[in-house]
């Protein structure tokens, strides 16, 4: 029987920008994300992979209510979840992947620092499906994968209407 991983995924949108990371072993253009740990609660590794990753401190976009009693605690949830081939010969599993989306909670402009190569893609970069690439890496063009794409730009409607 193949093994589940959790993950999340928290797409950082800011104001016509999102933010994608090159994941160099799937040589395709990500949203920041990664593995829950055994003692996190979803939110709490969305926000830790996004810093982790980008140096970015964010908040999600709530797409729920929270309603008014303290106990027992709440938590935002996903917008949706995926089931993902870990794409992994050498320990096969899938992922259950909380998509959650994010914006930056720390000054007018952010600027992401990190271990991966970044790329900016505007939403109209994204909705006529342009190659992203990163500033200074040139010839690494490529286009984010179709669920990759059509969740980014319903970032940007959610983010506009959470506003």
């Amino acid at each position: 029987m193949t093994e589940a991983h959790f993950t999340c995924t928290g797409f950082v949108i800011h104001e016509d920008k999102t933010l994608f990371l090159w994941h160099p072993r799937l040589q395709m253009w990500v949203p920041p994300g990664g593995h829950l740990l055994p003692s996190e609660d979803p939110v709490t590794a969305v926000l830790r992979e996004v810093q982790e990753e980008t140096g970015l401190e964010v908040e999600v976009i709530p797409v729920a209510p929270h309603l008014p009693f303290s106990y027992p605690r709440q938590v935002q949830p996903p917008y949706t979840v995926l089931i993902e081939d870990a794409a992994d010969p050498q320990n096969p599993h899938f992922h259950i992947d909380l998509i959650y989306f994010c914006r930056p909670v720390a000054g007018p402009s952010p600027v992401p620092r990190g271990p991966f190569l970044m790329c900016w893609a505007t939403e109209s970069d994204l909705r006529q499906g342009y190659p992203l690439e990163p500033q200074g890496a040139c010839g690494l063009a490529a286009r984010p994968s179709e669920d990759v794409r059509l969740l980014a730009l319903e970032g940007f409607r959610l983010a506009r209407e959470r506003r």
